[in-house]
């Protein structure tokens, strides 16, 4: 147990774990103290010296050692001969702080004036006007008046492009170093450094391309002043103009908590916007922080491409129309489709949705089908991570196994987070065929060949005298049938340990979509044969872009209903295609990774006349007999807790619950946290395993590899050029053009050089304009392939190269 320590901050007595922070103690009372480069995830440095207050400590008898007591048998208090920062000292029994006598007012004035002398007077042009902690900090404790001429301020670039994502403006930057140490400390990119002295100090970055990093839009929510802006925000709004609504990222399994900040413009006709995405707090999902893909990549929501009315197919070419006759004609189809009725969906869906999905297909006598390249969620649901548990709470003596997963491109806030725990002291094995950037904190790395995945678990040494074991799978190199046996393998190494059930012990799978458990805990599954339908109903899937193999398949069907956000390759095949809304644009459940439900809401109003999937479907079923709730999400919700295993008494109420969390931020407290959102809507609600699951032999599923052939494996980036990724222009310079990654031995076997251009045929989809790109990490004997980049792979497969007369010569 930490050892407590009592303490007197302005009068106020609090007691805290030793160690902590006095600016930190002082928070946990409601005491303020102003700082500027000081922030609570992060080392302190003391630099900015804005948290200056008055420190006095109990006088000690140097004979005895005793504590010198007053008349009154108060302890004797010594203050020091000058002020201390508040970041930098801990507290000790018996300190007492002072943060408002004359002295301290007077230190933090002449910070304040000292500051101002290099920046420039342009508030009203700032972005950051309105929430700008140098601005709220000059009103409360600056000088009225300045002793310096304005004349001899110095001048810099106002506008300075870090990189495509985040602009400089250096006039403004007080040298803080808060962005250049949460790039060292927190993510590990070190792509920001200071460059000169004195007062030409400047922030430069030292990658190429420019700010390199999946993380770099976290600085514009922690720097102090209007220094580090966003490419896609800066002069469009201002923050006072702005409403906010919490939301759930959708582009990975994570959950990361959201804030959407929204305004009505008069260049979008009147509509009401999206300006910028901020993280929400949840120390138990993402803490402070969001990826910039979460951050960058919800325009989507507005793409003018977006489907806006249902489509019937008429003399061969897809046509407008009303959704009555839409829904007539899908209904008509439905009702005598029986066992022919296939309902393929992905995990893009919310809960709600997936319920009404299945429901309409069970009262039809039809099939379901899950279309993900990942299998072992019903294994997850087993033992998956124990309510309560947190992965801030693993440290030493707890063991992570990272297993067919490159962490960063797939889920990167968990990359954050188990990097974090290993910093802490928790053995951290990572089992991949190549190396990835989560090994550099590894205490054990395991590499083994694409196709071994199994053998490479039961490599795993036992980790019996863990305190605590989570472990994670993912996707590297395989297709579905390989996942079924990696799951099944990884579900084997937690419940030999004994410890399902208990918090931060479990089975976590890396999955491809943000609600892809959750469809997997509705009863949706993968395996599914697309080649027996008569009638298929897709929603949210898109199974020909991604296997073009099918799209044959798909046309052989009698009858093809797809419901979407955009005219995508296989809705283009479809003899009805009906307008989804948004994530953005209702409200719902997702179910992480980690089995945390998690309520979203309305951010936007629908485009067009979409609806939302689950109301569809209710819509549907009303036609051919059957009462669906629909509507509203909140009267789909208590049938789907109820039906669901694991989620009764489950609520929209519980969902919505809040718990104090630490560190305390908020926007009525600008400098301390950074900009970011104190959450107010709700932390969800983490599912038990429901047990039961025994240890059993796996069946291997191996590579088939032909003697002398390179074998193409799928690999996950975290920018593709996916449907949901790629209507957002400002991340478009990021989006890498189709390639594959071969060893340069291989490359000589496929008589390709490094950077040329070529055509690639994968799966019966043809590929042209694909870059090769040699990389001596490459496992000879397989070319890496990025899913959803240009070339169509779900599994592990043969491909043939096509080299242009141009490339050849």
């Amino acid at each position: 147990m930490t050892n407590e320590v009592t303490l007197t901050i302005d009068g106020k007595q609090v007691t805290v774990p030793e160690g902590t922070l006095v600016v930190d103690a002082a928070k946990k009372i409601g005491i303020d103290i102003p700082v500027f480069c000081y922030h609570p995830k992060m080392e302190p440095v003391g630099m900015c010296r804005m948290c200056l207050v008055d420190i006095g400590r109990p006088v000690r008898d140097r004979d005895s050692g005793e504590i010198v007591l007053e008349e009154d048998g108060s302890p004797k208090i010594q203050f020091g001969w000058k002020l201390d920062t508040a970041c930098t000292v801990p507290v000790s029994e018996g300190m007492v702080v002072e943060g408002m006598t004359e002295k301290v007012q007077q230190g933090r004035q002449e910070i304040v004036e000292l500051l101002l002398t290099s920046h420039p007077l342009d508030c009203p042009i700032c972005d950051k006007g309105g929430e700008c902690p140098l601005q709220n900090l000059t009103m409360a404790h600056g000088p009225g008046e300045s002793r310096f001429i304005y004349d001899d301020k110095i001048n810099f670039e106002k506008n300075v492009p870090l990189g495509d994502l985040i602009w400089l403006d250096r006039e403004r930057c007080i040298q803080c170093a808060r962005c250049i140490r949460f790039q060292e400390e927190i993510v590990d990119d070190a792509v920001l450094e200071f460059f000169n002295r004195g007062r030409a100090t400047d922030i430069i970055t030292n990658s190429e391309p420019g700010f390199d990093s999946y993380w770099s839009g976290n600085t514009t929510d922690i720097c102090p002043v209007g220094a580090l802006t966003t490419a896609d925000f800066r002069f469009s709004a201002r923050p006072w103009e702005l409403k906010n609504a919490a939301s759930i990222c959708s582009h990975c399994p994570v959950g990361c908590n959201m804030t959407y900040n929204t305004r009505r413009e008069a260049k979008s006709g009147g509509d009401i916007v999206i300006k910028r995405a901020m993280p929400l707090q949840n120390e138990w999902v993402n803490e402070l922080w969001i990826c910039d893909k979460g951050r960058f990549a919800y325009h989507f929501s507005d793409s003018e491409a977006r489907l806006t009315q249902p489509l019937i197919r008429k003399d061969g070419k897809l046509t407008p129309t009303s959704w009555e006759e839409a829904l007539a004609l899908v209904a008509d189809q439905f009702k005598n489709a029986g066992e022919g009725l296939l309902t393929l969906v992905s995990g893009r869906l919310p809960n709600e949705d997936l319920f009404n999905l299945r429901k309409l297909t069970e009262g039809l006598g039809g099939k379901s089908g899950l279309h993900s390249y990942m299998a072992g969620g019903d294994l997850v649901a087993q033992v998956g991570l124990g309510a309560g548990s947190n992965l801030a709470d693993l440290g030493e003596g707890d063991a992570i196994v990272v297993i067919a997963c490159d962490l960063e491109e797939e889920a990167p806030v968990w990359w954050l987070r188990v990097k974090a725990a290993a910093e802490r002291g928790a053995k951290l094995i990572v089992a991949n065929p190549r190396p990835t950037k989560l090994e550099r904190y590894a205490t054990e790395i395991i590499r083994y060949a694409y196709g071994e995945e199994v053998e490479a678990v039961e490599r795993v040494a036992p980790l019996s005298e863990a305190d605590n074991l989570v472990v994670f799978f993912g996707s590297e190199g395989i297709g579905l049938e390989t996942s079924e046996a990696l799951a099944q393998a990884c579900a084997n190494l937690v419940a030999e340990l004994g410890r399902v059930g208990q918090p931060n012990n479990g089975l976590v799978g890396v999955w491809p979509r943000a609600n892809t458990q959750g469809a997997w805990d509705i009863g949706f599954r993968p395996g599914f044969d697309l080649a027996e339908a008569k009638v298929v109903y897709i929603a949210g899937a898109d199974p020909v872009g991604d296997d073009p193999a099918l799209a044959e398949t798909i046309m052989q069907a009698d009858f093809v209903v797809v419901q979407e956000l955009f005219l995508t390759e296989t809705a283009e095949l479809a003899d009805v295609v009906l307008p989804a809304q948004a994530q953005t644009e209702r409200e719902g459940t997702f179910t992480s990774g980690e089995r945390r439900v998690q309520r979203f809401y309305p951010v936007v109003q629908p485009r067009g006349e979409a609806r939302p999937d689950f109301d569809i479907a209710a819509q549907i079923g009303a036609k051919v007999g059957l009462a669906l709730k629909g509507r509203f999400p909140s009267l789909v919700n208590p049938e789907l807790c109820a039906e669901t295993p694991g989620y009764e008494g489950l609520t929209y109420q519980r969902l919505a619950e809040v718990s104090d969390q630490w560190p305390i931020v908020g926007r009525g407290d600008l400098y301390y946290g950074g900009t970011g959102y104190e959450n107010k809507q709700g932390l969800g609600v983490q599912l038990a395993p429901s047990g039961g699951y025994k240890v059993s032999k796996v069946s291997r599923q191996d590579i088939e590899k032909p003697d002398g052939e390179v074998i193409a494996v799928p690999i996950t980036l975290l920018y593709d050029r996916g449907g949901m990724i790629s209507p957002s222009e400002v991340l478009h310079p990021r989006l890498p053009e189709p390639f594959i990654l071969v060893n340069p031995q291989d490359s000589k076997l496929l008589k390709t050089t490094d950077g040329m251009v070529v055509g690639i045929s994968i799966n019966d989809g043809e590929t042209s304009n694909v870059v090769v790109w040699e990389d001596e990490r490459i496992p000879a004997g397989t070319a890496l392939v990025p899913r959803s980049m240009g070339v169509a792979i779900n599994r592990p497969s043969t491909f043939e190269i096509r080299i242009a007369e141009a490339a050849a010569a």
